[in-house]
């Protein structure tokens, strides 16, 4: 294909880069990650929660991921605070009876102390003073994480070496710190997995959805890497990264 052509396809993926929720279904087919954790963290999080618990989903995106685990809608909240999203959760969740909010995960939360049994937070951020209020005696808080290596042979092929935006997102430091702060880790796991993508157009819209790790993205001042990256492909078949991920369970005494 001549260099404009993929130049313009690139330049379209770039201006449709937006999501919905948490949807990645625009490049589906087109990469892959995420397909061998060697654990489920929606498995996990039923393995804990009952009926009648009190639960709140922290960032739950345009609550997808919730939705494939709540118990009962009567005893659920959920925060979010993309804007976008915010629209979404309101149509979505509210309608169902969930008591969802306006909020960030790194927020004063706006619900009473000791009032719930589990907190679940999936790529989202936390305070966990915020956590260790809101969360009863004896009650759970279960996590996965993006953990701060996560893409970065992608970005550095893309961009370059740039600070990387979470240097803490590592397991050990967060054991340490919710440790400190008079939790037990009940189980917890980290690793590192593979991701790739099938077409550079693809690897475009991935990364201008996840700006805060490929800041500045932008076509026309990264072509020269873009076609660096197609000739990756156009060798190998596919461009290749590694993804970095860990969860815990921290129930507070």
């Amino acid at each position: 294909m001549e260099k404009q052509a993929l130049i313009n396809q690139w330049l379209l993926e770039q201006e449709i880069a937006h999501i919905k929720g948490w949807d990645f279904s625009h490049i589906r087919g087109r990469y892959k990650e995420e397909d061998d954790l060697p654990w489920d963290f929606e498995n996990i999080i039923k393995s804990y929660l009952n009926d009648t618990d009190y639960l709140l989903d922290m960032e739950t995106g345009g609550g997808e991921f919730l939705l494939s685990f709540m118990a009962n809608a009567k005893c659920t909240a959920a925060i979010e605070g993309y804007e976008p999203n915010i629209k979404i959760c309101e149509d979505r969740l509210l309608p169902l009876g969930i008591d969802f909010k306006a909020c960030d995960g790194g927020d004063i939360l706006p619900f009473e102390d000791n009032y719930f049994d589990i907190i679940t937070n999936r790529h989202g951020q936390y305070n966990i003073n915020e956590i260790k209020r809101t969360l009863k005696s004896g009650g759970v808080f279960l996590t996965q994480q993006v953990g701060a290596e996560n893409d970065r042979e992608l970005v550095e092929l893309l961009i370059g070496d740039v600070e990387i935006p979470f240097p803490e997102a590592y397991l050990s430091i967060a054991r340490q710190k919710f440790a400190d702060n008079g939790f037990d880790i009940v189980e917890a796991d980290e690793v590192y997995r593979p991701i790739e993508f099938y077409d550079v157009g693809a690897l475009v819209w991935f990364a201008r959805i996840i700006d805060w790790e490929f800041p500045g993205f932008e076509v026309e001042k990264y072509q020269d890497n873009l076609f660096k990256a197609q000739e990756i492909l156009d060798k190998e078949g596919v461009i290749k990264g590694k993804i970095h991920r860990y969860y815990f369970v921290a129930k507070k005494k």
